[in-house]
């Protein structure tokens, strides 16, 4: 069984360890560097704790301000290969951007990473938002760019299932002969997943991913999303989970956490990087609630906009319980650093997680 479908009520994924920073846009000296040997430990580490998947994110360029951060990543298809031969029982996702990657080349390759990993594999599929990435491959950043989603999911999952070779006449693509094998492992085709705000994303994820993930200002708001989320794919005959992300800092004290939370989210915040990563996801995105970007900055210097864990074990473990009751099926973690930070909240915010009846 893929980990995604496993029997923990709230699952756990490890966000963002292929890139330089993770999440947080900080200039303090232990930021994540992404070296691949620290990758390779934090891995098996979440592998060895049950932890059910990893979700890079697809980064092409960095968002500017002193340190550049998320420049220097590692791309998501042979980042999910690499580590399918150092790990056991974690899915490993590959997160692709549909303009940048052909649908025929990425069938070919996340049936090698399922193929690889034992049927680990997972896609989280990613219509675009970023106009400079975009530049960097000569594309425009397109209106209709859930309809190219929708073709270009078609197209991979008949390459999937379809016995012979077929033509497709779409909108924004025009293939001949089209086929591929081997097959994946996981039949019809690996997990897949989508984060989408906006309504047209959502009408995406409905017809496209068997996860949404989402963000909220605050927990009970989250089953605003939920909900809606839920009608769409009933219109679709389908059911999506709900996950959603989070930013975690984790210490003995309720005190110490804040502030270190402030020190490197707010002292140390990469202010530069900040204001320009906060101006294109608001003008371009749509992935967070209006008011996100007017009330919580700290939120996107320290976690992209997600939400923040902050604090002692038993407190991070009780928000982890409120998201469950608002029909969460899971969570994301990052950290400032995932080597130095993960042993603590496996070893004290996991055995709370199974006190509480969400983990096994």
């Amino acid at each position: 069984m893929h980990p995604m479908r496993g029997p923990n009520a709230f699952k756990l994924g490890i966000f963002s360890l292929n890139a330089d920073g993770g999440l947080a846009l900080t200039r303090v000296p232990e930021r994540w560097l992404a070296l691949w040997h620290d990758i390779v430990a934090v891995a098996q580490m979440a592998d060895e704790a049950g932890i059910e998947f990893i979700l890079p994110i697809a980064r092409w360029k960095g968002f500017g301000g002193e340190v550049n951060n998320r420049e220097w990543s590692f791309e998501t298809l042979t980042f999910a290969a690499g580590l399918a031969g150092v790990t056991r029982n974690i899915a490993l996702f590959s997160t692709v951007h549909v303009p940048m990657a052909h649908p025929v080349f990425v069938a070919k390759a996340l049936t090698t990473v399922d193929h690889a990993s034992n049927g680990r594999a997972g896609l989280n599929i990613v219509c675009g938002w970023n106009p400079e990435e975009f530049a960097m491959f000569g594309l425009d950043l397109i209106d209709k760019r859930y309809e190219q989603g929708l073709e270009w999911f078609e197209i991979m999952s008949r390459i999937y299932t379809e016995e012979k070779p077929f033509d497709f006449d779409g909108a924004f693509y025009k293939l001949k002969n089209v086929s591929g094998k081997p097959r994946p492992l996981q039949r019809p085709r690996p997990v897949t997943l989508n984060a989408a705000f906006s309504p047209p994303g959502r009408d995406f994820a409905a017809r496209a991913a068997d996860f949404l993930f989402t963000t909220f200002t605050e927990i009970d708001k989250g089953r605003e999303h939920i909900e809606d989320m839920q009608k769409r794919a009933k219109a679709q005959g389908r059911e999506v989970g709900v996950f959603t992300t989070c930013h975690v800092v984790c210490r003995p004290s309720q005190a110490e956490a804040e502030e270190y939370y402030h020190h490197f989210a707010v002292e140390m915040a990469d202010h530069a990087s900040v204001d320009h990563y906060m101006g294109q996801k608001e003008k371009f995105s749509g992935s967070h609630e209006a008011e996100a970007y007017r009330l919580h900055r700290k939120r996107f210097a320290a976690g992209a906009g997600t939400y923040p864990l902050i604090g002692t074990p038993r407190h991070i473990a009780e928000e982890m319980v409120r998201m469950h009751r608002a029909g969460f099926a899971g969570t994301t973690v990052s950290f400032v650093n995932f080597k130095q930070e993960l042993p603590y909240f496996i070893a004290e915010v996991l055995p709370l997680l199974r006190e509480a009846g969400l983990r096994r």
